[in-house]
Order: structure tokens, then C-alpha cells, then sequence
């Protein structure tokens, strides 16, 4: 069996979710919300780069975390816009 080929399927199945998922949220008037997501309680990748999957957050509230949440109240939340959180990020 073929595992290289069995794993790409794998990935390319749950990256298809991801992308479904993303649609669905935008369509029921949803928006990425970052930095107010708890330890194990993300929605998805992070901005980092440093995990790809919902759930992987390692620490609450970290800025480059997100949750969807309705449109508008984000701001309400003390989250922040993808570009907010890339600048509140730590430099390495």
C-alpha cells in the first residue's frame, strides 16, 4: 500500500474542510476573531504557521489564534483583524 499516497489524500481531504468550513462561517455572517481563543479551542491554522488544525492552540488568547465569531463583535470581545494580530505577534 501506498502510504505517501493514502497520506496526501489524507491532507488534501482535510484541507477541502477547512476551505468548506471557511465558506460556510462567511456565509452565516462570521468573522475570524483572533487573540480571544482558549488553550485547545481555535478554529483552525494558526498565523504563525506553528499548527494547522482546529483545536492545536497552546496557550488562551494567544494573537495569532482565531475563533469565528459574528460579524461586528469582535471589537466587543477585545479580539483583533488579522492584520492587528500580525503586528502584536512577538518578532523572532
Amino acid at each position: 500500500m501506498n502510504h505517501r499516497l493514502i497520506a496526501s489524500s489524507a491532507l488534501a481531504s482535510v484541507l477541502a474542510l477547512g476551505l468548506v468550513g471557511h465558506a460556510a462561517a462567511q456565509d452565516k455572517g462570521k468573522e475570524k476573531c483572533f487573540g480571544i481563543a482558549k488553550a485547545g479551542q481555535n478554529d483552525c491554522a494558526n498565523l504563525s504557521k506553528s499548527h494547522s488544525c482546529a483545536g492545536q492552540a497552546k496557550v488562551d488568547n494567544g494573537p495569532d489564534e482565531w475563533k469565528y465569531v459574528a460579524k461586528g463583535t469582535c471589537k466587543d470581545m477585545k479580539g483583533m483583524t488579522a492584520e492587528e494580530a500580525m503586528k502584536a505577534m512577538p518578532k523572532s
